[in-house]
């Protein structure tokens, strides 16, 4: 007879008390949810002031200003101060007004979707290290995105669902059998066009594909079509994702991947249809350690997809320092030493760690969700200045794989 002085139950076997654990703790993650979004609730994104309309557009105030007092484009919540207030559904709107405007050339600054001849962007964020920040780096750069005005596809990779909890869903409760990808990378009858897997979101222009535990299937169905037969030519393993994909690229402008923290099939498939990769590394010596297992990991397994007629198209790879602290002399010294040993393709912006951060993920939000005067005016500033300096960069390289600014 076993008894648990914790649990103060009789004859439970390990997996018996394991199984109610997480059954106490999906219920209370549940509870929880329900108060901080109740039933009736919805995750909203924030609405933001003809300074961050200017900011993000790349306008002047008084251009946003003057829209509205011409009758141009939406029209503003007033706040009781007299201060305009807008979605951003209609910050896209005022896009389309001012592209209106503009000469052909000028056109892509205030409206950056991609124009005809510029390929999907499909950026992947991996490192098998949990712990890296790839969940967050993800998160960030979807939301970054939308507010320039891209069309977006975050995808989640990860069974454990990080990413799909950010955008307030629970994956036990809200996503439901054959609604994760893969649903659309299955081998069988029950495989779904990857639009019938896509689901809006809160934040316009930014659509998701949630994950739960049956993400985890593919890893274990991959092996069986390999030795039926059903794993081979365009319908290899490696290639699933790049093609689910293209069903589904003309809504788009980029693709992000949250890819799981290992170097499984859904990895593999991710590497593969990517055109930018970002490797997330926290600056210590055990996470160097592992990121050169990764590296030499990756490298094998992507020479057996070049061996096998797999043609690999990345435009560019970048590592990203992640929380870091600059006044930490261990972690100056190993950026440092990436710095040397590998160049420009370390990012010029590290993300900066921040209690701002920490503090949004509480909450279950992005930096770009926190309304002002949430948390430290000033600790927040910087945390914004820092996220978006990386994201930026980011989107540098995205403009120069379209050829733009050449």
């Amino acid at each position: 007879m076993q008894y648990s002085k914790n649990s103060m139950v009789l004859d439970e076997s390990p997996s018996e008390r394991i199984s109610r654990y997480s059954q106490l703790l999906s219920g209370q993650l549940q509870r929880l949810r329900q108060e901080l979004y109740p039933p009736e609730a919805h995750k909203n994104l924030r609405a933001f002031s003809s300074v961050d309309v200017a900011r993000l557009i790349g306008v002047s105030e008084s251009t946003i200003r003057q829209l509205d007092l011409d009758g141009e484009g939406p029209t503003p919540t007033r706040l009781p101060n007299g201060r305009r207030s807008y979605t951003l559904e209609q910050i896209n709107d005022i896009r389309r007004v001012l592209a209106e405007r503009r000469r052909p050339e000028e056109v892509i600054n205030v409206f950056p979707q991609r124009r005809e001849g510029e390929k999907l962007q499909v950026i992947a964020c991996a490192n098998f290290k949990g712990g890296s920040a790839k969940t967050t780096t993800s998160t960030h750069l979807a939301h970054y995105l939308a507010l320039r005005g891209y069309r977006v596809l975050a995808i989640d990779l990860d069974p454990q669902a990080s990413l799909s909890a950010m955008f307030g869903i629970q994956p036990e409760f809200d996503v439901e059998p054959n609604c994760t990808l893969f649903g659309a990378l299955r081998y069988d009858e029950e495989r779904r066009n990857l639009s019938e897997v896509i689901r809006p979101t809160y934040i316009d222009g930014l659509d998701l594909v949630p994950a739960n535990l049956e993400l985890a299937e593919f890893e274990h169905i991959v092996p069986t079509a390999i030795a039926t037969g059903a794993s081979t030519g365009e319908n290899i393993f490696f290639r699933r994702i790049k093609n689910v994909l293209a069903e589904v690229e003309d809504a788009y402008d980029i693709v992000v991947l949250d890819c799981p923290p290992q170097l499984g099939f859904l990895t593999l498939g991710a590497l593969f249809a990517s055109t930018g990769l970002l490797i997330t590394l926290h600056p210590q010596m055990l996470d160097l350690a592992s990121c050169n297992q990764f590296l030499g990991m990756s490298s094998d397994l992507m020479a057996v997809i070049e061996n096998n007629g797999g043609e690999m198209n990345l435009d560019w790879m970048r590592f990203l320092i992640t929380r870091h602290n600059p006044n930490d002399s261990p972690q100056t010294r190993v950026v440092g030493l990436l710095r040397a040993l590998f160049g420009e393709d370390v990012m010029t912006a590290p993300a900066l760690e921040s209690t701002a951060v920490a503090n949004a993920g509480l909450e279950k939000k992005s930096l770009y969700e926190l309304e002002p005067g949430a948390i430290g005016r000033e600790t927040l500033k910087r945390a914004l200045e820092s996220m978006d300096s990386v994201n930026g960069e980011i989107e540098q390289l995205l403009w120069s794989s379209w050829g733009r600014g050449e």
